[in-house]
């Protein structure tokens, strides 16, 4: 497992975990240090001593193949499991060298060592550097804050006020400084997968120019040297966004670090000066503590950020009732008195501030909490999935294909903004809009019509792939096997609404035409991905880890590409399963209400005249009478059913025989599967079985029905209606 992400959002906490957190990035960093100074030493050896040359080889060798690479997240790509496996592949190719005893190198200094020295100095020394002022900035906050808390409250108000404001300014420099060594830790972290790797590619591909008798093993070497190529070029790609992404979010945690909280699983957290009575008196211990509202548990942990360890053992109680202090009847400020169930006598807190404290008051005494609202970064548009958005996509890639198809850097090479809002503004104009002219004059850049298209789909209320199934993708990309990924993309797209599907089918066709042009435009699948798998599947929630998920999203709209005949024009190989239908709609336990922008975009349909809504019902008639009762023939009947994406009305509705709309009456129904439950709400049921009064319910993907008397939830692609 790779090293866990360090959030933006943790620096203001400063809680233990995240201390943990750091720490072992710290580590990871000294350990990349000390390889870096002893592959450069050996390096130099191997230059200047060609009598020791077959032992510094060795020795070189052995190092490379024992390192191995932490890559942040749960999950690796395939070009960072092709850039991690190099250093083993060059161990290799060295000991093969070795045996061929071969003793010519040239320019090793140039593109080994230097660009190794100059990557620890100015990318590890960096961090080093910030290091230094990030311990040296806590120890000042922590002994302020300290200093602070114990002034009596008994001082004169301006004077309380003065102080206060300096532990303010003292808090936000501190913060400042931590978010700033957060991300340079990070930023070297993602470094060093290509600045480290791409040195020693260099280095061995000048070896296989001075080595007579190395030809046939550079010659079998290529195949790998290419993919490794490629890796370290997508990777630096896909870092260079991720690195745009994080500085943004840092920018943002500046300016308001309250709007991008991460949010907990607990109702308030955060370190509280608690007293204890000792022998020679009282003294306040520093506690972080955690308060769940539902179970009332108080966790209290002691911990000391200077010294970065524990004070004591962890102590939780369960809460009874909270009681602010009043300022005459103690000296210290911000303090509150908390009453436990199973422990006697009053515990007192100090808060960190006035502010603080009413947080945690607030938390406790029964009131709302104040949770960071999980807002959607793009601003809601007019730009819907209707007849005038499948018109100005079709107008957008009608003129791309025809006019610019071969054009450097189609899609990467952003247009003005103003001549973009410009021509959006003339697509989606009604008046305009309506016209069956699929042209876009010659007037328009082709960049400004490409990155129209972005636009667009950027407006519309949420991404096309949705939210609720961003992480779903995402898992499905990271998955070993790649039949395994495809097969798992395939069936996650036939969960979409269909309009999402008809505008992504459009898409993918292409953008597949605009890939088999790379040799003229430079657009691979590769680059289409880091260009529109941020647009196509973006989070909700924007996070670190999020961002890191972004060469994931890529990977997506890359499968997407190379496979869309086969996900758009078949339906998949096996229906979902119960579990999976289960575990789609089952809530997570940091869940919360989902936002307007969860919901699947709107779905517009035409007014339809009396004679074709006879026209529609008497195919729907047609079509269920020719559904038979084996589940290949379902499968059939449903992938013959699906729409035209080519069709000149995008709004005409999706015939779906084995569902019926919201007017239908209840119908009998005939399992298809056998199905165990694995819920309260659900059916259990054999292949044959008949239900009663099936109807749509409202859980996506599943019908209710009656079996025996007893009315539950039936997966909707296990039956048939009779």
């Amino acid at each position: 497992m790779g090293l866990p992400a360090l959030e933006f959002s943790d620096c203001c906490l400063d809680s233990p975990h995240f201390r943990e957190t750091l720490k072992s990035h710290e580590a990871e960093l000294d350990k990349t240090n000390k390889f870096i100074k002893e592959l450069i030493k050996d390096g130099k050896s191997l230059i200047s001593a060609l009598k020791n040359l077959s032992s510094a080889k060795r020795k070189f060798a052995d190092s490379l193949n024992e390192f191995k690479f932490q890559c942040i997240g749960d999950a690796e790509t395939d070009d960072e499991m092709c850039i991690a496996r190099s250093l083993q592949e060059f161990a290799t190719v060295l000991r093969n060298l070795e045996d061929e005893r071969i003793r010519m190198i040239e320019n090793a200094s140039e593109v080994l060592i230097t660009p190794l020295e100059k990557f620890r100095k100015e990318q590890i020394g960096a961090a080093r550097e910030a290091k230094k002022k990030y311990d040296k900035e806590t120890e000042k906050y922590c002994s302020i804050l300290e200093k602070h808390l114990n002034l009596s409250s008994k001082k004169k108000e301006a004077q309380l006020q003065e102080a206060d404001s300096q532990v303010d300014l003292v808090r936000q420099h501190f913060y400042e400084v931590s978010l700033e060594y957060v991300f340079k830790v990070q930023e070297v972290q993602e470094r060093k997968m290509f600045e480290f790797v791409e040195p020693l590619l260099a280095f061995l591909q000048g070896l296989f120019t001075f080595y007579h008798h190395g030809y046939e093993l550079a010659k079998d070497f290529g195949d790998f040297k290419t993919q490794l190529t490629i890796s370290i070029q997508n990777t630096r790609n896909r870092f260079e966004g991720t690195r745009s992404e994080v500085e943004s979010l840092m920018k943002k945690m500046k300016e308001n670090p309250l709007e991008h909280k991460t949010i907990s699983p607990y109702t308030m957290e955060g370190y509280l000066y608690v007293q204890e009575k000792r022998h020679f008196g009282t003294s306040w211990v520093k506690h972080y503590c955690t308060y769940q509202r539902d179970s009332k548990q108080i966790t209290m942990v002691p911990f000391d950020q200077k010294s970065g360890g524990k004070g004591g053992e962890d102590e939780s109680v369960t809460l009874k009732s909270c009681t602010r202090r009043k300022t005459d009847s103690i000296e210290k400020r911000f303090c509150f008195d908390v009453e436990a169930v199973d422990r006697p006598g009053v515990i007192t807190m100090q808060a960190l501030s006035e502010e603080d404290r009413r947080l945690w008051m607030e938390a406790m005494d029964g009131r709302e909490p104040v949770y960071n609202s999980n807002k959607d970064s793009q601003s809601e548009g007019t730009a819907q999935l209707d007849s005038i958005g499948f018109s100005i996509i079709r107008k957008c890639i009608h003129a791309v294909e025809t006019r610019g198809i071969n054009e450097q850097g189609l899609y990467r090479i952003v247009g003005v903004n103003s001549r973009v809002q410009k021509l959006l503004s003339v697509l989606m104009d009604p008046k305009t809009a309506s016209e069956t002219e699929t042209d876009i004059c010659a007037e328009w850049e082709i960049k400004t019509i490409t990155s129209a298209l972005k636009t667009y789909l950027r407006m519309l209320p949420g991404p096309l792939m949705m939210y609720q199934f961003q992480r779903s993708f995402i898992k499905a990309a990271k998955l070993e096997n790649q039949e395994t990924r495809v097969s798992e993309i395939h069936s996650l797209v036939h969960r979409l609404p269909e309009k999402n599907r008809q505008m992504l089918q459009l898409l993918m066709n292409h953008l597949a035409n605009v890939a088999n042009n790379h040799k003229q435009n430079l657009m691979t699948v590769a680059n289409l991905g880091v260009v529109f798998g941020p647009t196509l599947l973006r989070p909700q929630e924007e996070t670190v880890a999020a961002i890191m998920d972004i060469k994931f999203q890529n990977i997506v709209i890359e499968i997407l590409i190379e496979n869309h005949e086969k996900i758009f024009n078949t339906m998949p190989d096996v229906p979902l399963t119960n579990t999976q239908l289960h575990l789609s709609r089952k809530k997570s336990s940091d869940s919360k209400p989902p936002s307007c922008s969860e919901r699947p975009l709107t779905l517009f349909h035409a007014v339809q005249s009396t004679e074709k809504q006879e026209q529609r019902n008497s195919i729907i008639n047609s079509s269920l009478e020719s559904v038979s009762s084996n589940a290949n023939s379902i499968l059939n009947s449903s992938s013959s059913l699906q729409p035209n994406m080519n069709s000149s009305d995008p709004d005409l509705d999706v015939v779906k025989p084995t569902r019926p709309n919201s007017l239908t009456p209840f119908r009998k129904a005939k399992a298809l599967y056998a199905c165990k439950a694995e819920h309260d709400s659900e059916l259990s049921f054999t292949a044959g079985t008949v239900f009663d009064n099936v109807h749509p319910s409202q859980e996506p993907g599943w019908l209710e029905g009656t079996l025996n008397g007893r009315t539950g939830l039936i997966p909707e692609n296990y039956v048939e209606f009779l």
